[in-house]
């Protein structure tokens, strides 16, 4: 082994399967998830009591209907918590090999705009919390439908945005960017108002001593947004130029919402639990992680570069390079610089710093809303870990707070190996998408519900 190169040893190796090619577990597990599809389908169809008003009604959609209600809040339970972990990870590996197969891009361009849709969610959900949403919409911003139902609408942009301007791809010219701006811009606009008329709209109706002022602004603002994201991200694919400009603008109109709500409450089923808007658990929730973030960031940005100008992406091998080839040539390895460089350059990464963000949020936002707000915790596990915590405190006699220390303790080991973890791993070209999936999969467990927890707290709510 010594006595041959890098280069002579991955040329005689077999290279990874192309990329329009299933791996025999990816073509198990699709046709495992059609099967168990079209079992629970014929279940409901030919033992509907058994399947549905035994079975699944009980464990997942009352959950959803109780949690839309009035009172709000309802808890997981130990088999939808598995059922819906089980999902998740199951869609992780289907989705990953359909993505590929489809050459979906898979870069930083790409996770910044996940991570705005990511936003999204707990921004339209904390609106449900303060019950703005009419009772015919509002179990669509209920977990896990908030997500199925946000992912219909990312989809939809997506497929608008590829077919419309996809075949302009890799074109620079200023000609070519204008037709761009020409076939998606407008289209963007009328699906954003499309938006605000289906899941807006119909509420103000409802509230009808709520404000305008903020809601008009919002509109006006959302728009500026999309159009300057738009601009802003001149040569990027159109498939991820579209999902940043519609989700950056539905962001900012969501939250011109929160805005209106501030100024002008509007009567609320589930009432207020807080009467005055607290600023500090901002700086704890959002300052903490963002200061862990810029020390990560300033400690791997270099290495980063220096990846990207040799032709690199952290943590990402060679192309054709299988990563059993890759492992066996040992030594030879570390002079390359995915090997020298990933393990400093990843922590640099937007899907690294989004991870470590998101986790810390949910973790430090919990905390503070717990011991400081009493609010309680929905997970089952989650909970587990607030209670222990909790007996910590009468063990060592300290009479603040139930305990949620611990959790936001765990939340911190929990991302600290994530990070090491994805620091000293490697992926095939063709594993990019599940790389990728893996970190939305940890957003949407951590930094969703860390917003919705500040978003509820800034909000009374």
């Amino acid at each position: 082994m010594s006595t041959i190169s890098l280069e002579e040893h991955l040329d005689a190796s077999e290279p990874t399967l192309p990329d329009s090619e299933y791996s025999r577990t990816e073509k198990i597990l699709i046709w495992a998830a059609l099967a168990l599809i079209a079992t629970v389908a014929s279940g409901l169809v030919l033992a509907n009591e058994a399947v549905w008003d035994e079975g699944l009604k009980p464990i997942i959609w009352d959950p959803i209907t109780k949690d839309a209600g009035a009172a709000g809040d309802a808890g997981y339970s130990p088999e939808n918590t598995a059922i819906y972990t089980g999902s998740m990870l199951a869609c992780v590996v289907i989705l990953q090999a359909l993505f590929r197969k489809a050459n979906v891009p898979c870069d930083d361009r790409m996770t910044i705009a996940l991570v705005v849709w990511v936003c999204l969610a707990p921004v339209m959900r904390v609106l449900e919390d303060a019950d703005f949403f009419t009772s015919e919409l509002d179990v669509l911003f209920i977990s896990p439908l908030i997500h199925l139902h946000l992912a219909a609408w990312l989809v939809g942009i997506a497929v608008l945005s590829q077919w419309l301007a996809g075949k302009w791809d890799g074109q620079t010219t200023e000609k070519m960017e204008a037709k761009v701006r020409i076939s998606l811009i407008p289209i963007l606009m009328i699906a954003l108002m499309f938006h605000w008329g289906l899941l807006y709209q119909p509420s103000y109706v409802v509230h009808e001593d709520m404000g305008q002022g903020w809601v008009i602004a919002g509109l006006v603002a959302a728009f500026v947004t999309l159009i300057w994201s738009f601009f802003k991200t001149q040569h990027w694919p159109a498939i991820t130029r579209g999902l940043i400009s519609f989700g950056s603008a539905a962001v900012v109109l969501g939250l011109s919402h929160w805005a209106q709500f501030l100024a002008t409450p509007w009567a609320q089923e589930s009432a207020r639990v807080l009467e005055t808007t607290p600023i500090w658990p901002l700086f704890v929730v959002l300052g903490l992680p963002a200061l862990v973030c810029i020390v990560m960031y300033r400690a791997g940005i270099e290495d980063l570069r220096q990846l990207k100008l040799c032709g690199h992406e952290a943590g990402v091998l060679p192309e054709g390079v299988r990563l059993d080839v890759w492992d066996k040539a040992g030594d030879l390895t570390q002079h390359h610089p995915v090997q020298l460089l990933s393990r400093k350059g990843l922590l640099a990464t937007p899907m690294v710093l989004a991870m470590v963000f998101g986790q810390l949020c949910d973790g430090f936002a919990t905390m503070v809303g717990i011991d400081s707000f009493g609010y309680g915790e929905k997970h089952p596990v989650s909970n587990e870990v607030i209670l222990l915590g909790g007996r910590l405190n009468e063990a060592l006699g300290i009479e603040y707070g139930e305990g949620a220390w611990l959790f936001t303790l765990v939340k911190a080991c929990l991302i600290a190996a994530i990070v090491w973890l994805f620091s000293e791993m490697k992926v095939e070209q063709r594993q990019r998408h599940f790389r990728l999936l893996i970190v939305l999969a940890v957003l949407i467990v951590g930094l969703a519900p860390g917003l919705r927890d500040i978003g509820r707290l800034t909000l009374g709510v």
